[in-house]
C-alpha cells in the first residue's frame, strides 16, 4: 500500500459528529439556570464538543499542542526578517520550556510536544519527537517546495504523533508551528485554493516593511506563476507551495477528526493547514475549533472560508499554537459549566412555567432568571 492509499484510509475513518449526543447535551444546557442561550459562544461551544467527543458531560483535562518544525526554503528571497537559523534555535527553546507556547501551556495544564519534520538541522533531544521527512522544502519562487509524497508523509507523519497521543489519553488538540518563512507559503496555500490575491493574503510575518511586504506578495505571486498549482488538488497545492509543518499540521486535524477529538486551530499557519485539510475531508471541518483571529492580514478571510467563528481577537500573531493554549481556558469555562451547573429541577427553582396561569412569588423569580417579564 503506497502513501496516498494510507492517506485515503485515514480520511476515510473521519465521520460527522455524534448528533443525538450533541442534542442531549443542548437540551441540558438549556435546563440550566439562567435564560436561555444567555452564555452564547460558550454553550455553542460545548454543545459541540458533546457531539464531537460523543459524551454528553465531556471531559478534556488531558491536552496537547503539537507544534511542527521545519525550515522553507522561500527564505533565500528576502521574506523575513529573521534568518532560518531561528528556527532550530526556537526548536531548542521549545525543549527547554522558555518559549511563549510552553508558559502558557503550564498555565493551561497542556503537554507540549515539539515535532521536527523538516528543520535545515541536525536535532536531537531526549523530548523532540524525530519525524524528518527532508531538511526544509525548496525554493517554492523556482520550483516546488517538494514532491507530492513528501507532502503526504509529512501529513501522515502528522497523524502518527496525535495516534500516539491518543493512545496515551489525549483527548484535546492543539495546532502549533515553527519555520521562518511560514507564512510566506500559508499565504500561497490561501492564495492558490481561494482565488485570493497575492497582496491581500501576505501580512507582515516576523516584522517586515513596507518594501517588504512588497517583495513578499511578489514572491507569493512569483511562486503561483512558475508552479501553477492546482486548486482542485490540495495535494498539489500542499507540495508545489506549501510547507512541511503546514502538512504535518494537516494529518494532525485529520488524525484528530478520525479519533474523534477536538482539534483547536491557532493562526494564520495552522488555519492554512486546516483549508487543506477540508478539502481532503470536509467533514473534518466539524472538529474544528477556531481559536483567535491572527493579526495577520489574511487569517480572518481564511477563518471566513472555513465558516469558523474564533473565540479571542487579541492582535496576536506569535503562532507557536499560543492562541489556541489561551483559548483552553474557554474550552474549560465550557465543560465545567455543562458538568457543573445546576438545573432549576435540581436547583428547586421555578423554570417560569405556570400551568395554572397563577402568578406567584416563585414563577417571577424564575422568570427573572430566565430574563422573561411576568404578565
Amino acid at each position: 500500500m503506497n502513501n496516498e492509499q494510507v492517506l485515503e484510509q485515514l480520511i476515510g475513518r473521519i465521520v460527522g459528529p455524534n448528533e443525538e449526543v450533541a442534542a442531549e447535551a443542548s437540551a441540558h444546557v438549556d435546563a440550566l439556570t439562567k435564560p436561555p442561550g444567555s452564555l452564547g459562544k460558550l454553550e455553542q461551544l460545548v454543545i459541540r464538543l458533546a457531539g464531537i467527543t460523543g459524551e454528553a458531560r465531556p471531559s478534556l483535562d488531558r491536552r496537547a499542542v503539537i507544534v511542527m518544525a521545519a525550515d522553507h526554503g522561500v527564505v533565500a528571497e528576502g521574506i523575513s526578517v529573521f534568518p532560518a537559523e531561528v528556527t532550530p534555535q526556537m526548536v531548542h527553546n521549545f525543549l527547554a520550556g522558555g518559549a511563549a507556547v510552553n508558559v502558557l501551556a503550564r498555565h493551561a495544564g497542556a503537554d507540549v510536544i515539539c515535532v521536527d519534520i523538516g528543520v535545515n538541522a541536525d536535532l536531537e533531544h531526549p523530548d523532540l519527537v524525530s519525524r524528518k521527512v527532508r531538511k526544509g522544502t525548496a525554493n517554492m519562487a523556482q520550483g516546488a517546495a517538494m514532491s507530492r509524497d513528501e507532502a503526504i508523509q509529512a501529513i501522515l507523519a502528522g497523524a502518527e504523533v496525535v495516534a500516539a497521543e491518543v493512545a496515551k489519553g489525549t483527548k484535546l488538540f492543539v495546532t502549533g508551528e515553527m519555520g521562518i518563512g511560514n507564512t510566506t507559503a500559508s499565504a500561497a496555500v490561501m492564495c492558490a485554493l481561494t482565488g485570493t490575491a497575492p497582496a491581500s493574503a501576505v501580512g507582515r510575518g516576523t516584522g517586515i516593511d513596507d518594501a517588504g511586504l512588497q517583495r513578499k506578495a511578489a514572491v507569493v505571486s512569483r511562486a503561483l506563476s512558475v508552479n501553477a498549482p492546482d486548486a482542485d488538488d490540495a495535494l498539489d497545492v500542499l507540495g508545489k507551495v506549501g510547507g512541511l509543518e503546514i502538512a504535518g499540521l494537516t494529518g494532525v486535524i485529520l488524525a484528530a477528526a478520525a479519533h474523534g477529538c477536538p482539534v483547536v486551530v491557532d493562526g494564520f499557519i495552522s488555519t492554512a493547514a486546516a483549508l487543506i485539510a477540508r478539502q481532503l475531508a470536509p467533514v473534518s471541518v466539524e472538529y474544528m475549533i477556531a481559536s483567535h483571529t491572527s493579526h495577520e492580514s489574511g487569517h480572518a478571510a481564511l477563518l471566513r472560508e472555513l465558516g469558523l467563528k474564533p473565540m479571542l481577537d487579541l492582535d496576536m500573531r506569535l503562532g507557536e499554537g499560543t492562541g489556541g493554549v489561551l483559548s483552553l481556558h474557554l474550552i474549560d469555562a465550557a465543560c465545567r459549566i455543562l458538568n457543573e451547573m445546576a438545573t432549576f429541577a435540581s436547583a428547586g427553582v421555578s423554570d417560569g412555567s405556570n400551568e395554572t396561569g397563577r402568578t406567584d412569588d416563585s414563577s417571577t423569580a424564575a422568570s427573572e432568571v430566565r430574563g422573561e417579564v411576568s404578565p
